[in-house]
């Protein structure tokens, strides 16, 4: 069970050897693959112990030190090497079979193409080395390959030679001039079309931009191009930062654990953040691309140039960068809708992670597998920390940190504190309490009393502060919380906006001078990870969706009506008496609709309401029947009593050629259609005229509420026009697994045997088994545990194909806290049958054990 070890973050040592440069000499030749590994070794500080290099699953040829073969040992993939030397040349050659590798780490095929995927330590499946982020090397990299099938042979850096090794092979040599670790080197050989552009840096440097896909692809790939120019120009003008090699590069490999890969100079993507055309992929997946190829981008200083001292370090970059990726995305589009989709992303699945078994700090403090600790906390969470930072120190002090960062780290690998110093010197702001949001798990609540004296005209807002435990056992203490309010008066009219600096256990804030007692707007823009609690009435919540200056207030509004009336109605079930929705509401929800002044894209984030998965996080214990019921009934209310103001918008929207207004037209179609069955006709129309896959989707969501005749024509159309486009089966496949309907499970065991379905791939999981796991909530949920039994049956078989795929669907299982009894006895004993597999793997040991520790 060694293998299945803790590492902790106490037990940091610097490395004892150091790596200065590479020689890769990579001969691709199927399962004859050879690698000549040729690295300068310094001995750091005084000690005689041996060179110890980390492998897994390769097949060690050769060990030769300064040219001559030596002594060696291989022990649990470790290569042990006993030198008296400071430094030296050591030569490793290793063979490999990428076809057989089906990790998807390291060296391994996607449809044809060698590729690989090194983060976080997959460089082991290459050769044997210093497999640590904290060991930075020049790396020159030279690949041979038959030129047939492989016209391309890509790695990091610029290529600096190329040319014919015999009439059927050949080969390139790339140097990348800047010192990185081995998580970021990459491999790329294959057949592709090519799409190419070029862009002018800040200070008139050319550089070449390469976008390769799959044949007959290429026209997808222009938007992904025009993102790359965007994100390039956007941290120049924001950051001032400048790319700085000859070339960058983008492959899509549609055989892809995660959505993309920051490879310095050579960026391996997911298809699905690659390839875009108006008939083929929705407006929300233009926007995911143009945040996923800035993300990547950002990466080049964030991530890259500055990088992490060790893996308990992620959120350095990852939370860093996925701010800025926030900040690209809201600089060039809706910083409100952006805004809302972040804070979406940490209310439905950040304070669950805090709330379950695998809670841990943006910066955890142990380990076992780490492929386990890419997540919403260390990257979402880590992202609203660094957002925190930003509001306490303001955009030019930020940016003077920034700048700080960069200057005093590039070339290095650092800590989450470097990162917090540099903050600190920059702006002369003491971040020493700050600095717990980094070492502290779980998802603090601050609860909000309010008094008015209107004799005195003295308002106080009262705030108390706690972080509920988490399974770490650590004491919780107070954090530095910047907490943002707008007061309104009676007229709806900006009485003060300030951010409160919220330090202490209790605290209040006194505002004097008011003549009556304001409607005070909460934690505006979600300006910190907490979990408010504050006995809003419906009169208030109305006030603040009409008047609020924020628009992203004037949605949480609509948010917190909407969960009233859900839990007012749960509360009626139990009781026995009849459900109702305050007309309050409904007039509310009306007047959002009607009102032709508001983003109509916002106007279709207050019409998302929100999701069982959503309402469940909002409580402790949920009774998940009479919570599903509640929900219906109150979606069907609004719906009916919205009918004809949402027809009058459907019928305007219409002939509206942008992304808000087919946003807000197929949430007035979904709603149309709660109201009235016979609006069907009215989506089978939208989805036969429809020149896009916006438009097509959407008109099939709406439907997606019941298993009806005309869905299921519509589906099958869809089926046959799509069968042979991954990408959009994999909508297709989401859409079966996201149906409520009892026959469910026993579909969905159907499709496991499509001809478009195959387990082997993240993509076709991910659209099938993980929405059936994290989106159909009822189903899952079954009370008969089916849906528990469905999702196990998966897991054994993804744990010894792709655990890390299986470690990501398996999270709904493990967070079974606020279930009942029942459930909770059947989630368990699927749990349990998991860890008794003789071959559990640790991506799935380590959250399996969890969870059942906590039970």
């Amino acid at each position: 069970m060694s293998q299945l070890e803790a590492k902790y973050l106490k037990d940091y040592q610097a490395p004892l050897f150091t790596i200065s440069h590479l020689d890769l000499v990579v001969n691709l030749a199927g399962a004859d693959t050879q690698v000549t590994a040729t690295s300068q070794v310094l001995r750091q500080g005084q000690h005689q112990q041996a060179l110890v290099l980390d492998g897994d699953d390769i097949n060690l040829k050769s060990v030769k030190v300064n040219g001559e073969e030596v002594d060696y040992q291989t022990i649990d993939g470790q290569l042990s090497v006993d030198s008296t030397l400071d430094a030296f040349e050591l030569e490793v050659v290793t063979q490999l079979d990428p076809e057989a590798n089906l990790s998807l780490e390291g060296l391994y095929m996607s449809d044809g193409a060698y590729c690989t995927q090194c983060e976080a330590e997959g460089f082991r499946r290459v050769t044997y080395f210093l497999d640590r982020p904290d060991v930075l090397a020049i790396y020159t990299v030279t690949i041979t390959a038959p030129k047939q099938g492989f016209p391309y042979l890509l790695s990091n850096g610029n290529l600096v030679e190329q040319g014919e090794v015999d009439a059927l092979h050949h080969y390139v040599k790339w140097h990348d001039p800047f010192p990185k670790p081995a998580y970021l080197f990459a491999l790329v050989a294959g057949d592709f079309d090519l799409l190419e552009d070029k862009y002018q840096t800040m200070s008139g440097r050319q550089v070449k931009l390469q976008v390769f896909v799959d044949k007959g692809n290429r026209h997808k790939a222009q938007h992904a191009i025009a993102s790359l120019k965007k994100s390039m120009a956007w941290d120049e003008s924001r950051f001032n930062l400048e790319y700085d090699l000859d070339i960058y590069m983008i492959v899509a490999v549609d055989f892809f654990n995660m959505g993309a890969m920051e490879n310095k100079g050579l960026n391996v993507f997911n298809t699905k953040y690659v390839l875009a055309d108006k008939r083929t992929a929705t407006d929300d997946d233009y926007h995911g691309i143009e945040s996923v190829v800035g993300h990547e981008y950002f990466h080049n200083w964030t991530g890259n140039r500055v990088t992490c001292r060790d893996w308990f370090q992620l959120s350095l970059k990852e939370g860093l960068t996925v701010f800025r990726d926030q900040e690209f995305s809201s600089d060039l589009g809706s910083r409100a809708v952006n805004r809302i989709h972040a804070i979406r992303v940490m209310k439905n699945q950040q304070f669950a992670e805090d709330a379950g078994p695998m809670a841990h700090p943006i910066r955890p403090a142990s380990v076992i597998e780490m492929n386990n600790f890419y997540t919403v906390t260390v990257y979402n969470k880590g992202a609203e920390v660094i957002r925190m930072i930003h509001t306490l120190l303001g955009e030019s002090r930020f940016q003077a940190g920034m700048a700080l960062y960069i200057e005093r780290h590039d070339g290095q690998a650092v800590t989450c504190d470097d990162f917090v110093g540099a903050m600190e010197s920059a702006s002369h702001v003491d971040l020493s309490q700050f600095r717990r949001w980094y070492r502290q798990a779980g998802t603090p609540v601050v609860t909000v009393t309010e008094d008015y004296d209107p004799a005195t005209g003295c308002y106080q807002l009262t705030l108390a502060q706690m972080t509920p435990q988490t399974p770490d056992k650590l004491d919780k203490r107070p954090l530095h919380i910047p907490f943002d309010i707008e007061l309104l008066s009676a007229d709806g009219e900006a009485i003060l906006s300030q951010v409160l600096d919220v330090k202490e256990s209790t605290q209040t804030f006194i505002f004097d001078g008011l003549s009556h007692q304001p409607v005070a707007s909460l934690l505006q823009n979600f300006s910190a990870p907490v979990r408010l609690k504050f006995d809003y009435s419906i009169e208030q919540l109305v006030h603040i969706m009409a008047f609020a200056t924020s628009e992203v207030a004037r949605w949480e509004a609509s948010v917190n009506l909407f969960s009233h009336a859900i839990w007012e109605n749960v509360a009626h079930l139990h009781s026995g008496t009849a459900m109702m929705l305050d007309p309050r509401i409904i007039d509310a929800f009306k007047g959002v609709i009607l009102n032709a002044a508001l983003d109509k894209a916002l106007v279709a984030e207050i019409l998302t309401l929100p999701s069982l998965s959503a309402l469940i996080e909002q409580v402790e214990q949920v009774d998940l029947d009479k919570l599903a019921v509640a929900r219906e009934f109150a979606i069907a209310q609004i719906a009916q009593f919205c009918e004809d103001e949402l027809l009058v918008r459907f019928r305007e929207l219409e002939s509206m050629d942008d992304a808000g207004a087919r946003a807000f037209k197929n949430k007035c179609l979904a709603l149309l259609i709660q109201s009235n069955d016979l609006y069907q006709d009215i989506a089978a129309a939208q989805f036969n005229q429809a020149d896009n896959m916006t438009n097509s989707l959407g008109a099939l969501l709406a439907l997606n509420g019941e298993a009806s005749d005309v869905r299921q024509r519509l589906m099958t159309a869809f089926e046959q026009e799509w069968i042979d486009t991954p990408l959009v089966m994999d909508k297709w496949f989401s859409l079966q697994a996201a149906l409520n309907d009892k026959d469910c499970i026993a579909h969905l065991t159907v499709l496991l045997e499509h001809q478009a379905f195959s387990l082997s791939n993240p993509n076709r999981v991910r659209s099938l088994i993980g929405m059936f796991a994290s989106g159909n909530v009822e189903q899952f949920h079954r009370v008969d545990g089916k849906g528990y039994q469905f999702i196990t049956d998966i897991l054994v078989k993804l744990n010894s194909v792709n655990p890390q795929v299986a470690a990501r669907i398996i999270t709904p299982l493990i967070q079974f806290k606020k279930f009942d009894v029942e459930r909770q006895r059947l989630m368990k004993a699927s749990l349990q049958q998991l860890l008794d597999l003789p071959d559990l793997s640790k991506d799935l040991f380590e959250k399996v054990s969890k969870a059942l520790e906590m039970a």
